[in-house]
C-alpha cells in the first residue's frame, strides 16, 4: 500500500540522498523542470532522465537516457509521465535496486504500485515532492 502518512514520508525524505528525475525536463515552464531545482537546494543529488534531451544538463546535471545508465545507488525515482508509462518506469527501478518510487501529483498506477512493493520499493503516488519537502521543513538531508 503507497505510503500516504506524513511521518512515514517524511522519515523515507530524511533518509534519501539521491533522487533520479524521470521525465525531467530542461524548459522552465515544465514542472519537473521546478521540482528538480527545489529538491537540488535542499541538498539532494538529483539525475535528471529524459530520452529526448540525453546528454544535455538540467540545473548542471548531465541527462542521462535511462536510470540504467546512472551506476550509482539511487534512493527514489521521481516520476513525472504519464499514469499509465509508469510500468516501465518502475520496472527500471526494480532493475537498479531503488528504493523508492514517487508518483509526481496526479499520477497513480496500481498495478506498477503493487509491483514496485512486492519487489521491495516503497510507493508514494500523487504528491509533489517540493510540496513535501516543504510541508516536512527539510532544507538538506539528515
Amino acid at each position: 500500500m503507497p505510503l500516504t502518512n506524513p511521518e512515514e514520508i517524511d522519515a523515507l525524505l530524511r533518509g534519501a540522498r539521491t533522487i533520479a528525475i524521470v521525465g525531467a525536463s530542461d524548459r522552465p515552464d515544465r514542472a519537473s523542470h521546478g521540482v528538480m531545482k527545489a529538491v537540488q537546494d535542499r541538498g539532494y543529488r538529483t539525475i535528471p532522465v529524459n530520452p529526448r534531451i540525453t546528454g544535455e544538463h538540467v540545473h548542471g546535471e548531465f541527462v542521462w537516457r535511462e536510470l540504467a545508465q546512472i551506476g550509482e545507488p539511487i534512493d527514489i525515482v521521481d516520476i513525472f509521465r504519464k499514469s499509465e508509462d509508469v510500468g516501465p518506469v518502475v520496472d527500471e527501478a526494480i532493475a537498479v535496486g531503488a528504493k523508492t518510487i514517487w508518483m509526481q501529483l496526479g499520477i497513480s498506477n496500481p498495478d506498477a504500485a503493487a509491483k514496485a512493493e512486492a519487489a521491495g520499493l516503497k510507493v508514494v503516488e500523487d504528491k509533489c515532492l517540493k510540496i513535501e519537502l516543504a510541508r516536512a521543513g527539510i532544507r538538506t538531508p539528515a
